[in-house]
């Protein structure tokens, strides 16, 4: 049986962070939110990584992160940039900001022909949301989905953006809006709604927070969705393809189905850099509730 790939989406700018978030060690031993991600989808069974980061920052992430696993599982490189651009289209003036995580699994359309996972590298996801992702990739064709509830997913220094969906009463994915500026609000929480007015939310809602499971066949959408995105948004500064509005297009055109995975996992980000101190805790628990080795 063919093993699934992971594939890893670091090329991230993290300017919110005020860093190059994706090798900034969390762990006691010098590791990463990477590391422990691929620490969990080795033990799940996947058999190949796919890293997707920017040529500039292509040396420290190799020294710091890609050697300490080239040994133990085969590991291939992918670049995001920005003139990575279908024919006919250009970077606008001033635009140096990424064009989304929609373009970043699509740098990998020619090294992956098996069933994958796309994570992001600034996310800890846990180790069951990856068995759970694992078994789903290994049985079923079907594109999957694993799920975190809102309010577990909510920074304490600032805002977020992220997928809120909508599932059917057995479990697929009916709809995924990117809602940005979401904050706490009270119980609940609040995000930036049309024309400036003020959207509730519950904070009970399911998210993405880009965990996927997919096939192939995902990349032959990804290309037409990334050529209308750019007809539509190309000449702007900082639009982005994101993953969940493309999938969202992919589900609502009937070209394909999302299985919804809930993980009992507790999630943690770094999304500002004040968030790191809270990661790093969490894993320490983690740790000592024998989750992890000490040292991976």
């Amino acid at each position: 049986m063919t093993k699934p790939t992971l594939l890893v989406l670091a090329a991230g700018m993290g300017s919110r962070y005020g860093g190059l978030k994706q090798i900034d060690p969390v762990g006691a031993h010098g590791e990463t939110i990477i590391d422990y991600s691929i620490y969990d989808a080795m033990r799940a069974g996947f058999g190949k990584i796919v890293f997707v980061i920017r040529r500039d920052i292509e040396e420290p992430f190799k020294k710091m992160v890609g050697v300490r696993f080239e040994k133990k599982i085969p590991v291939a490189y992918v670049f995001q940039e920005l003139d990575q651009l279908p024919p006919g289209f250009s970077i606008p003036p001033g635009r140096s900001k990424p064009w989304g995580t929609g373009q970043a699994i699509l740098m990998a359309a020619d090294i992956i022909r098996e069933p994958f996972a796309a994570i992001n590298a600034d996310d800890f996801y846990g180790a069951n949301s990856f068995r759970l992702l694992a078994e789903h990739l290994r049985s079923s064709a079907d594109f999957t989905m694993v799920g975190f509830t809102l309010r577990n997913t909510i920074s304490e220094f600032g805002s977020v953006a992220r997928g809120v969906c909508k599932t059917t009463a057995d479990g697929f994915l009916e709809s995924v809006t990117e809602l940005t500026k979401i904050e706490r609000d009270g119980a609940g929480a609040k995000a930036a709604g049309d024309e400036g007015k003020t959207l509730p939310l519950t904070g009970d809602e399911t998210v993405s927070m880009n965990m996927w499971g997919f096939t192939p066949a995902l990349f032959g959408n990804l290309r037409e969705g990334f050529i209308a995105f750019l007809k539509r948004q190309g000449s702007e500064e900082k639009s982005e393809f994101y993953i969940p509005a493309a999938v969202n297009d992919i589900v609502r055109a009937g070209r394909a189905r999302v299985k919804v995975l809930r993980s009992p996992d507790s999630w943690f980000g770094v999304t500002y850099r004040e968030d790191r101190p809270f990661v790093v805790e969490g894993i320490r628990r983690l740790i000592a509730r024998g989750d992890y080795p000490e040292k991976l």
